[in-house]
């Protein structure tokens, strides 16, 4: 079984400090607790920028001091920022980090609600629109998908050449609005997609821990972080992304999966190291 790729969502758009004290908001802040996650043993770190307060940003120039901050204290890390920003962006706002010499990045499968009025809007054209600029970058694009038509899409776009192989996706599950995370919703994505693709899975909320249980099981890969659970057990806060890293590393151990360093995750997911 290959070994475990840890992918860790430092955090997100939404959640907050008032949620978690420990939620970055800062580039100082946000080079800390990747660094934090990397030493716990995640190979790829997720990134969602904040301006100062806190308020989500696509901007490239945010991005691009980020990713330097982290790359100074994490050397060889996989880093891999979201196209998904914020609710309520533009195509080419989302896409401002792609600009930058990045290896991957996410790609969102479709359209989902979200709770309440608000709709994540991933439109078939939105979709081929990003991969074709991903494609045109060379940058390896997780294929987010929440539920079971995201990656009916995928299977759709890649026969059709708009989506290329190697598949790599990424089911996320327990999102208001998206499937839930119990183990039958998990199976019936894992068994939807081709036997070559590999997959990670990212559970909210409660879903978090046995959803990455069974993931180790069955071969895949897990991603944790605050930006999908603030806790690390019921009702305790998590005392920053490192914690949540090294349960994922104690729980790999029932199955003898070992943790992968991001030279072994970019082997596994193919994916092409851009030079710093």
């Amino acid at each position: 079984m290959n070994k475990l790729i840890i992918t860790c969502a430092i955090s997100g758009a939404e959640v907050t400090k008032q949620d978690n004290s420990y939620v970055p908001y800062t580039i100082e802040e946000t080079a800390e607790e990747a660094y934090q996650a990397y030493l716990a043993g995640a190979a790829v770190i997720h990134l969602h920028v904040r301006n100062d307060d806190g308020t989500p940003t696509q901007d490239q120039k945010r991005y691009q001091q980020a990713i330097e901050a982290i790359q100074k204290r994490c050397p060889g890390v996989i880093i891999q920022p979201s196209t998904g920003g914020a609710l309520g962006m533009s195509r080419d706002e989302r896409l401002q980090p792609t600009q930058l010499p990045i290896e991957m990045a996410t790609l969102d499968c479709g359209t989902l609600n979200f709770g309440g009025d608000d709709i994540f809007v991933n439109t078939e054209n939105d979709i081929k629109y990003f991969a074709k600029i991903m494609k045109e970058k060379e940058i390896s694009p997780e294929l987010e998908c929440f539920e079971k038509g995201h990656i009916d899409m995928v299977l759709r776009l890649h026969k059709k050449g708009f989506i290329h192989a190697p598949l790599h996706f990424s089911f996320v599950l327990g999102v208001n609005g998206g499937m839930t995370g119990e183990e039958r919703d998990f199976l019936f994505l894992k068994e939807s997609i081709p036997d070559e693709a590999t997959f990670s899975v990212a559970g909210i909320g409660r879903f978090e821990f046995p959803l990455a249980l069974l993931s180790i099981q069955h071969g895949g890969h897990v991603r944790v972080g605050l930006e999908d659970n603030i806790y690390i057990s019921k009702g305790v806060l998590a005392k920053g992304n490192k914690e949540l890293v090294e349960k994922v590393v104690e729980l790999a151990k029932i199955y003898k999966r070992e943790i992968a360093t991001p030279q072994e995750a970019r082997q596994i997911l193919n994916i092409k190291e851009k030079i710093k």
